[in-house]
């Protein structure tokens, strides 16, 4: 290996599909979250892998998400989590299905599908049940279905909403507050529908906290990407990617000599520095900088030193035996991202789907 690369390990995708399925009741269908370039891996990759596993549903953020996996041929149904309305052309002309979660957006896409003479054309209700992003909020469902009976135009396909903190068990009294609002939302929808659209509301930890919460159809983001949310779980997962780079050059460093812009680390000792070619333009915040962050070289811990550089970091190698050109794991298969991202106060989202698209993504099967 020459360079820094992410190494996206699909057999660990399939087995975190397959770990997931297994929570599931026979007949709940599972939805893959796969925006934000699948979680900073690569969308395409991931999608195509988790449709041949026979996944339901796929979810993108943004409607040029979507339209990216339609034209590198995915054909499973693919919801759009957050579309704005200047993209609703683009989400029908490539057979996006967006999520209603307002007024103005539901008179908005209304009017399109009227415009373009569709019928019953896929669309997602979505409530918020206490998360306070988006969706319908003590709304009066009537007000919804008023609307919904005015045109032959759409069809709901599914109601969901979203869970604030399922992976809090100091918060499973709002959790299952959150869980019985939705269910009345849905009851209500339902009974004025004359028909029974598909029900959705757990995410991740709610697959593994919250069993009786799995309504028609789970949504699994971070779950699939190898990450469970509890230690224990996160054994039971396996990291998709991996981040890895090499050493570029070492340096012997001299008491009192400093490494790095603003001289940010002085040596209180003999040792030696390695510099590795990433840096925050990378994705390795400069918070991880002055020996918060560590990289993992030949099996043990190399602390970073100094600030981190927008193309490289340096690295303390005094007690490790290594040289140029070896290799260096950042964060995924012994080296968890769970652990780095929490010496920052951070969390293993953030850290991974902060990977610069300039890192060339590999994919192994």
């Amino acid at each position: 290996m020459s360079h820094t690369v992410l190494e996206l390990d699909l057999n660990a995708l399939s087995h975190n599909y397959d770990y997931l399925r297994s929570k599931l009741e026979p007949d709940v269908k599972m939805l893959g979250v796969v925006k934000a370039y699948a979680y900073g891996s690569a969308s395409v990759a991931v999608a195509k892998k988790l449709e041949e596993k026979g996944i339901d549903y796929l979810a993108v953020a943004y409607t040029a998400e979507g339209v990216a996996l339609r034209e590198a041929g995915i054909k499973t149904p693919i919801l759009v989590l957050h579309p704005q309305i200047e993209n609703f052309d683009q989400i029908i002309k490539h057979q996006l299905e967006p999520s209603i979660y307002s007024f103005r957006v539901l008179k908005a896409f209304t009017e399109i599908a009227e415009a373009q003479g569709l019928k019953a054309y896929p669309i997602h209700i979505k409530f918020n049940t206490g998360l306070n992003r988006l969706g319908f909020k003590d709304v009066n469902e009537k007000d919804i279905l008023e609307q919904l009976h005015a045109t032959e135009a759409l069809k709901v396909k599914s109601l969901f909403s979203h869970l604030a903190a399922s992976e809090d068990p100091n918060e499973r009294t709002f959790t299952l507050q959150q869980i019985e609002t939705f269910e009345n939302n849905a009851k209500h929808m339902i009974a004025g529908l004359g028909y029974t659209p598909m029900l959705h509301q757990s995410n991740t930890s709610a697959i593994i906290n919250y069993p009786q919460a799995q309504f028609d159809m789970v949504r699994s983001g971070i779950g699939l990407y190898g990450y469970g949310n509890t230690q224990e779980e996160d054994l039971k997962l396996k990291p998709v990617a991996t981040l890895k780079t090499v050493i570029s050059q070492i340096h012997d460093i001299a008491i009192g000599e400093t490494v790095g812009y603003n001289r940010a680390h002085t040596a209180a000792k003999l040792g030696r520095s390695a510099t590795l070619p990433i840096g925050h333009a990378d994705g390795i915040s400069r918070a991880y900088g002055k020996g918060r962050g560590y990289v993992m070289i030949n099996g043990k811990k190399a602390p970073i030193i100094g600030n981190v550089c927008m193309d490289m970091i340096m690295v303390d190698v005094t007690k490790i035996d290594c040289e140029e050109g070896d290799e260096v794991i950042i964060f995924g298969k012994g080296a968890s991202a769970v652990a780095l991202s929490a010496r920052i106060k951070s969390i293993p989202y953030e850290l991974i789907t902060a990977v610069s698209q300039r890192i060339e993504r590999k994919i192994i099967e």
